[in-house]
């Protein structure tokens, strides 16, 4: 999957709100973004979520 780059300006505080809570999750700041915006996405229905076992029953129906 390819990635797009861009610039993203946020104050001071709640970037380091971010920082600290990308380190309590093991991840960089900007995959902290990345996982935030995704499960947004997933939970307003605006992305389907594609989980391991969702994904092994699309494969079974498309070698049908």
């Amino acid at each position: 999957m390819a990635k797009k780059s861009f610039v993203l300006r946020i104050d001071d505080e709640t970037y380091k709100l971010l920082e600290k809570w990308a380190n309590d999750e093991f991840r960089s700041v900007n995959g902290q973004i990345e996982y935030l915006l995704h499960q947004n996405l997933i939970e307003s229905g605006r992305k389907k979520n594609k989980t391991p076992q969702n994904e092994t029953q699309e494969t079974k129906n498309n070698s049908k």
